[in-house]
């Protein structure tokens, strides 16, 4: 009811100049932040599978950081959790940090620990319950994977995962660093 008596107090030209400035406005914003160059950095304090806080600063990679976001109940997830821990041990030494989401929410906490355990991953994970840096790194599905570089640019946005997904991954990676 507002905007429409505010239509009618204006001339239609300046209507139609206020919509296109605030159409371009909104579509600029949206691609900056899109883009991987102007990407937030990944700042987060969550609690990890001991129930101890941990902040991105202390769990971040020295070259680069990749989190992945995933559940126990997500397939695709248990698939990929494997590979992505062979990737952690390979590119450890290289300065590439993992970092493990979980996504779960309280009705599965009780297994997040367990499952991990299972899978012997080697990388820190941490837990979202309430789904806040998924949010904030406007990550809409499980599994998803980001790589960060040390400045905390995003440089790689996957969503999803399919058999073979992970050599690409891999590449990425190896290219970021460089080799």
């Amino acid at each position: 009811m507002k905007c429409k008596d505010m239509v009618k107090k204006t001339s239609k030209h300046k209507t139609t100049f206020t919509v296109y400035w605030k159409g371009l406005i909104g579509i600029v914003a949206l691609l900056l932040a899109m883009s991987p160059a102007f990407s937030q950095e990944p700042v987060f304090r969550l609690k990890d599978l001991d129930n101890k806080w941990q902040e991105y600063d202390d769990l971040k990679g020295e070259k680069l950081t990749v989190i992945d976001f995933w559940a126990t109940w997500c397939q695709p997830c248990v698939r990929s959790i494997p590979l992505l821990n062979e990737m952690a041990m390979e590119f450890r030494e290289q300065g590439v940090n993992f970092i493990g989401v979980s996504v779960d929410g309280s009705r599965n906490q009780a297994k997040v620990g367990p499952f991990i355990h299972s899978m012997g991953v080697s990388y820190p994970v941490i837990r979202d319950m309430d789904s806040q840096l998924m949010g904030d790194l406007s990550v809409t599905a499980v599994p998803t994977l980001l790589i960060y570089d040390a400045e905390g640019n995003q440089l790689y946005f996957h969503e999803g995962f399919r058999p073979g997904d992970e050599v690409g991954i891999r590449e990425h990676i190896r290219q970021y660093l460089g080799s």
